[in-house]
């Protein structure tokens, strides 16, 4: 027995880098955990791997909670009383850009899983967002950003990237990605789009996660909760390393790297899959 968690908790553990890895990179986390779950198989119940998927995230938002943990906080006494306003008016964008997702979500997510979550589906989005990607930065050489820092953005502009970020409902479209995308092309400067981005995930995952354990329940087993808790924190640890990453590598470059590694991957998944005749 001591054996069998040995091993799951390996596995739990190279999930969890993944997660930490693809969630902020707007490489699309769920063709990462396509590929790696074709090779890594946990021995959970459906109903433990289903909600595993989405609480595992939790751990990324609070690496986004402690590496802006000043910036996000309204009650900082390091902070004037403009600095506190500004901070307020910035989870309000974030509550406003949620919205359009969370309806959409809210009437659709279970006939997109059902109709659309598939390998093919999440190939086709891999590529096309990459294109995107790559067309996006092109048409904006040369320009100046609209918007420099998350606090110049308008509110009409975190609803308009937050629509965008029903884009991502589509398997394999990601998260990060489609929103980047949008904040990009409305004219937010990289940093700004990134950050942005970060902080809308923070109420979508952690009401996802919320939702994910009440429908489980609370009856673990330990060995459940072994591995919810160790994958959590890997992806967690993962995650802090990423953000900070992806901040360092857009001071000096564009996002067409990425555009180029998701068509890349695309091609990868498509013949892999393909071969494996899978559907």
């Amino acid at each position: 027995m001591k054996g069998v968690v040995e091993l799951e908790a390996i596995r739990i553990i190279i999930i969890g880098i993944v997660q930490g890895i693809t969630e902020f990179l707007p490489i699309s986390s769920t063709g990462h955990m396509l590929l790696v779950e074709e090779f890594i198989n946990l021995q959970v119940s459906d109903d433990f791997l289903r909600m595993f998927r989405v609480v595992i995230q939790f751990g990324s938002i609070m690496a986004v909670v402690v590496l802006y943990f000043h910036k996000l906080n309204p009650f900082s006494p390091k902070k004037n009383i403009k600095e506190k306003k500004l901070t307020v008016h910035l989870w309000m964008k974030v509550a406003v850009a949620t919205v359009p997702a969370a309806i959409v979500g809210f009437f659709l997510d279970d006939w997109i899983d059902e109709h659309f979550f598939n390998v093919y589906v999440v190939v086709i989005a891999l590529i096309f967002y990459g294109v995107v990607f790559i067309v996006v930065e092109k048409l904006r050489e040369g320009k100046t950003p609209i918007y420099n820092n998350v606090y110049q953005l308008t509110f009409s502009v975190a609803l308009a990237i937050g629509a965008f970020q029903v884009l991502a409902l589509i398997p394999g479209t990601s998260r990060s990605g489609a929103t980047i995308i949008g904040a990009l092309i409305i004219g937010a400067a990289r940093h700004a789009a990134a950050e942005f981005t970060f902080f809308m995930a923070i109420p979508v995952m952690a009401g996802a996660s919320l939702l994910q354990i009440i429908n489980f329940g609370l009856n673990f087993t330990a060995t459940e909760f072994f591995l919810l808790l160790l994958g959590t924190m890997v992806a967690f640890v993962v995650s802090i390393f990423a953000i900070k990453f992806l901040l360092g590598y857009i001071k000096k470059n564009d996002f067409k790297g990425f555009g180029y590694y998701r068509i890349a991957l695309g091609l990868v998944m498509l013949l892999y899959f393909g071969l494996s005749g899978v559907n």
